[in-house]
């Protein structure tokens, strides 16, 4: 197995960080990785903050279901999809851009989670923790407000990055499902009682399956954050996609 192979394999998320900095060459070695992630079109339809007010790391860690841990991480980014760049740079050409719809959106966000993850592993062969937050979707209205995020742009996902402690580099990594269990050949197929119920064997917790299953749908699906990233993303969809007058007074059309 090579470096990179081994570097995928070993890494995990990290929440508990030593109090050593990242130096400003490895931050730019991290954000520098990130732009080298593939792109649709080359376009880059994303746009990083970098969150260094601390006030502001607190709040997030608040904001994102109280994962208090965040507000102590060396670096935090920020990964936006970005419809809205595009249409100044066309603009400027004296073009007159459609509105963005659900397709670019969608394309916005991969080419976000992509370049995240190409920082994901830059700073994992740096010897840097990282740890995503998908609950940064939740509470859009002040998520938004709080980093003065216009229309046609979307907080895809938060990273925090640091150095783990002795602790956190010997916690075992979560066990992945098999590669037959997630991949199938040439079309989707749904798995048999008998195939779901292989596939989380020695998974539950010495439970039965029923039973940690039913856990973990309370803990996750049904859980009051999943609520409300779903109604965060409403609120951001019916904003990204109404056919209403252009946000902050700025005429996009």
């Amino acid at each position: 197995m090579n470096e990179i192979l081994k570097s995928l394999y070993a890494r995990k998320s990290v929440r508990v960080f030593t109090e050593e900095d990242i130096s400003e060459e490895e931050k730019q070695d991290i954000l520098c990785a990130a732009l080298q992630a593939p792109s649709a079109g080359c376009q880059l339809l994303y746009t990083i903050l970098d969150i260094t007010d601390q006030k502001k790391k607190e709040r997030l860690s608040e904001l994102c279901d109280h994962q208090l841990f965040m507000a102590k991480a060396k670096l935090m980014l920020v990964f936006c999809a970005d419809c809205r760049k595009w249409l100044s740079f066309y603009k400027e050409a004296g073009l007159k851009p459609r509105r963005p719809g659900p397709g670019d959106l969608l394309l916005a966000v991969e080419d976000a989670l992509i370049a995240a993850q190409n920082a994901v592993t830059a700073a994992e062969s740096l010897g840097i923790g990282s740890c995503y937050i998908g609950d940064v979707m939740e509470n859009a209205e002040e998520v938004k407000k709080l980093l003065q995020l216009p229309r046609y742009v979307y907080p895809a996902c938060l990273l925090v990055f640091g150095r783990p402690t002795g602790q956190q580099k010997e916690r075992k990594k979560p066990e992945r499902f098999r590669v037959s269990d997630i991949v199938c050949q040439n079309s989707y197929r749904d798995k048999s009682s008998q195939e779901i119920r292989r596939m989380f064997s020695g998974k539950t917790d010495a439970k039965e399956y029923d039973e940690w299953m039913e856990a973990f749908w309370n803990r996750k699906y049904e859980s009051d954050f999943s609520g409300e990233m779903n109604r965060s993303m409403e609120v951001y969809l019916n904003d990204f996609l109404g056919d209403r007058g252009p946000a902050d007074g700025e005429s996009l059309s």
